[in-house]
């Protein structure tokens, strides 16, 4: 047996898959890290792949060929038989079907806005379809975040609930209740912004960190 030719082998593959894997990633503009996370892995484990010092397992090779809509030859082969762009198909049609969910919010604001404009009755009133419109705009956010985003931008969202419900309060209290103080309501979203801020760190504290080294 030729060891040499084994040693020289491994030591080509080594490099054609981490100059691959430099490629692939930068192409999409993914950092080490957010591929590391995706990964469920850590940047320590991805930089070592692109600098040939270890090679992903095939689990792994599964996952990368997933995430750039290849498939696994075209990370282990130093020229593959077609040229192959990565794509991240699946991120972009998500955060697609959010904005233009969110964006349809806004068009049937404007389109009640422009409904109540011209009943002369309640004209005075078609404002409040865009003050109701970041709440409704916020849930639809905090919907999808909690379907596909991240921990940190369904707190965002969440926050973004809390705040425009305080609008809408204090909206309606400035048109019907003058006399009623508007700062209780305010104190009282800032307890509830505190809860949410409390349940996603402690979450994030307590939640197993199961993130590979290799």
């Amino acid at each position: 047996m030729n060891y040499n030719n084994d040693a020289n082998g491994a030591s080509d593959l080594k490099e054609i898959i981490a100059a691959n894997l430099i490629r692939l990633r930068q192409e999409v503009g993914l950092t080490q890290a957010q591929l590391a996370e995706k990964l469920n892995y850590t940047d320590k484990a991805v930089s070592k792949w692109e600098r040939g010092e270890s090679i992903p397992d095939l689990r792994v090779l599964i996952q990368l060929a997933e995430i750039y809509h290849i498939t696994v030859d075209d990370i282990v082969k130093e020229k593959p038989a077609k040229e192959v762009k990565p794509r991240l198909n699946l991120f972009h049609k998500r955060l697609l079907i959010t904005l233009l969910s969110f964006a349809l919010v806004w068009v049937v604001a404007t389109g009640v806005f422009m409904i109540l404009y011209y009943i002369t009755s309640i004209r005075g009133y078609a404002y409040l379809s865009f003050v109701i419109a970041p709440f409704v705009s916020a849930v639809v956010l905090l919907v999808f975040s909690s379907i596909w985003g991240r921990r940190i931008t369904t707190a965002l969202a969440a926050s973004a609930v809390v705040w425009s419900v305080a609008l809408i309060v204090h909206v309606f209290v400035w048109l019907y209740a003058k006399d009623v103080p508007i700062w209780p309501f305010y104190l009282v979203a800032v307890g509830v912004q505190v809860l949410v801020a409390g349940w996603f760190v402690l979450r994030k504290l307590y939640k197993p960190n199961r993130k590979v080294e290799k």
